[in-house]
C-alpha cells in the first residue's frame, strides 16, 4: 500500500465520521441521553413497565451510538499515528492495513445503525402488495415479489405472518397483507413503500412478448400507542366470511374471516390468518388503527414523503424498475443504484440490502 493510499483512506474516514455526526446531532443525542437518565432515577420509574422498557431500550441505543462514535475517533486517530511512524521509516504498514480493514468495516455499521434512528425505524411493520392492472402477468408479479420479501425476512432473521391472503385468478396473488416484526424492520422496509415495475417475457404469453407490470408495496409501521385513535362502532362496518389459504384450500369452515370498512375514509382492511372470528377481528382492528394513524400523520405534515420518505401515489410514481429482458438489471429509480446480470437475479432471491442502504444514506446525503 503506497503513502498516497493511506492518506486518501485517512481523510475519506474523517470525512465520513464527520458526515456521519452531523446527521446524528451528537449535542443532541447527550441531550436526550441526560434526559432519559434522568427518568430512571426517579421513584416510579418501573410502575409501568412498558414506559421503562422503552426508556431502557432508548437509553441502551444512545450509549451503544456515542461508544461507537467515540471507538471510530480513537481509531481514526490511531490510524494517523501510524502515518507518522510509517513516514518516519517504521515497518507498521501490517497495523495500517489492518487498522483501515477495521474503520471501513466498523464505519458501514455504523453508517446503518444512525440512518435507522427516526420515529418509528424501531417498530415492526404492515406491508400489502397489490398487482397492478394486467390480470395473470401482474398477479403473478405481486407473488414474485412477496417471494423476494419472505426471503429477504428470513435473511434477516425477521418473524413474518401473513393477514391476508387473496388468490390470483390463474396464478399469483390478487393480494397480500402481512406484518413484519424485528430489529428495526420499518427503518429497513420503509425504503420499499412504492410502485415496483417488472419487464420481462411474460411465461403466461403463447407469443412469447414482452410485458410490462406493476405492483405497489404499502408500508406501515406497527403502532403499539394508539391513544390518539379512537374507533366507534357506527363509523365501520364489519363482514365476515369463509377463509382460504394459499391454492385456494378452505382454511376454516366457518365465517371466522373479517373485513373492516371504515366508512369516514373507505379504507378496507381484511384479516383471515387468525384461528378465531374474534383474533382476526382483533387484528384487522389493529391494522385499521395503524392506517388511519398513518393517515393523521400525513395530513398533520400535509406530504406523504415527511412520514414515509416515498410516494405511491399513482401507478406512475415507480420507485424501482426490475428488467429480465432484453438484459438483467434492477435499478431504484430515487437513488440510481442498480445491480446487473446474476446480481439482478440474487435481488429476487432476498438480497436488497444495497438497495436498502442506498436508500437509506441519500435521505442525509451520506455517501
Amino acid at each position: 500500500m503506497e503513502r498516497y493510499e493511506i492518506v486518501k483512506c485517512l481523510e475519506d474516514f474523517k470525512t465520513r465520521l464527520n458526515e456521519l455526526e452531523k446527521a446524528l446531532d451528537l449535542p443532541q443525542v447527550e441531550l436526550e441521553k441526560a434526559k432519559l437518565e434522568e427518568k430512571t432515577y426517579q421513584a416510579n420509574f418501573y410502575e409501568d413497565q412498558r414506559k421503562a422498557k422503552e426508556v431502557l431500550q432508548k437509553l441502551k441505543y444512545y450509549n451503544e451510538i456515542l461508544k461507537q462514535d467515540q471507538d471510530l475517533n480513537s481509531k481514526i486517530s490511531d490510524l494517523a499515528v501510524f502515518l507518522e511512524l510509517f513516514d518516519a521509516g517504521e515497518d507498521v504498514i501490517g497495523e495500517i492495513i489492518k487498522e483501515i480493514d477495521y474503520i471501513e468495516d466498523t464505519l458501514k455499521d455504523f453508517e446503518i445503525e444512525i440512518l435507522l434512528n427516526k420515529e418509528y425505524d424501531d417498530a415492526g411493520v404492515i406491508m400489502e402488495l397489490h398487482p397492478g392492472a394486467g390480470g395473470t402477468e401482474a398477479q403473478d408479479w405481486a407473488e414474485m415479489l412477496f417471494r423476494m420479501y419472505t426471503m429477504y425476512c428470513e435473511k434477516k432473521g425477521f418473524k413474518m405472518n401473513i393477514l391476508d391472503y387473496q388468490d390470483g385468478d390463474e396464478a399469483g396473488i390478487k393480494s397480500v397483507t402481512f406484518e413484519v416484526d424485528g430489529e428495526k424492520a420499518y427503518g429497513l422496509l420503509k425504503s420499499e413503500h412504492g410502485v415496483h415495475r417488472l419487464v420481462r417475457l411474460s411465461p403466461f404469453d403463447s407469443n412469447a412478448r414482452r410485458h410490462t407490470s406493476f405492483c405497489s408495496c404499502s408500508v406501515i409501521p406497527k403502532m403499539t400507542d394508539f391513544e390518539e385513535i379512537e374507533i366507534k362502532p357506527e363509523e365501520i362496518r364489519v363482514d365476515t366470511y369463509r377463509s382460504s389459504g394459499a391454492g385456494g384450500q378452505s382454511v376454516n369452515t366457518t365465517d371466522s374471516a373479517v373485513r373492516i370498512t371504515h366508512l369516514g375514509t373507505g379504507i378496507v382492511v381484511q384479516c383471515q390468518n387468525e384461528r378465531s372470528q374474534i383474533q382476526n377481528r382483533e387484528k384487522a382492528l389493529e391494522v385499521l388503527k395503524a392506517k388511519l394513524y398513518q393517515l393523521k400523520e400525513e395530513k398533520r405534515q400535509e406530504k406523504l414523503d415527511q412520514l414515509i420518505d416515498v410516494s405511491i401515489n399513482s401507478f406512475g410514481s415507480q420507485i424501482r424498475s426490475y428488467v429480465f429482458h432484453p438484459y438483467r438489471m434492477v435499478k431504484d429509480h430515487r437513488t440510481n443504484y442498480e445491480e446487473l446480470e446474476n446480481n439482478a437475479n440474487d435481488v429476487m432471491n432476498g438480497n436488497i440490502d444495497g438497495f436498502i442502504n442506498s436508500f437509506l444514506k441519500s435521505k442525509y446525503n451520506v455517501r
